[in-house]
């Protein structure tokens, strides 16, 4: 099977997340500024990936994914993945055409030159669809 790469840059610049507290996680590594949401549907096991259009990291246990329809699932990590609410950058590696959640994402440190190093790995949780509470 042909294995595929995908990275999601989740770039401050990019997805607003700068505008949404980032860096603001107490020593749990959960943020204070992570959106409420309302749970509108079942979890899901796996998303395809054409349909991912956006991820938001919100901190180092939460990312929400936008899907083409604009539709938006949570993923609450199974455990702390330390890094990745302060990086807000990660990649995965599948075979599939989908990312599921017995994937395995990597955080990614931007050293201030080009590229990004590995900094650890973490397990994925399922999809929940939801809507933010305003």
């Amino acid at each position: 099977m042909k294995r595929m790469t995908f990275t999601l840059l989740t770039a401050a610049a990019l997805t607003g997340c700068a505008a949404q507290g980032g860096g603001r996680q107490n020593t749990s590594g959960h943020s204070k500024d992570t959106p409420a949401v309302k749970v509108v549907g079942d979890p899901v096991t796996c998303l395809p990936i054409q349909s991912i259009r956006e991820s938001r990291v919100r901190d180092d246990h939460t990312i929400d994914f936008r899907t083409g329809n604009n539709r938006w699932y949570r993923n609450s990590l199974p455990s702390r993945c330390n890094g990745l609410g302060f990086e807000r950058t990660f990649t995965y590696a599948t075979s599939l055409s989908q990312v599921c959640n017995v994937d395995i994402i990597t955080v990614l440190a931007n050293l201030g030159g080009p590229g990004f190093m590995p900094r650890g790995s973490c397990g994925l949780g399922q999809f929940t669809p939801v809507e933010f509470v305003k």
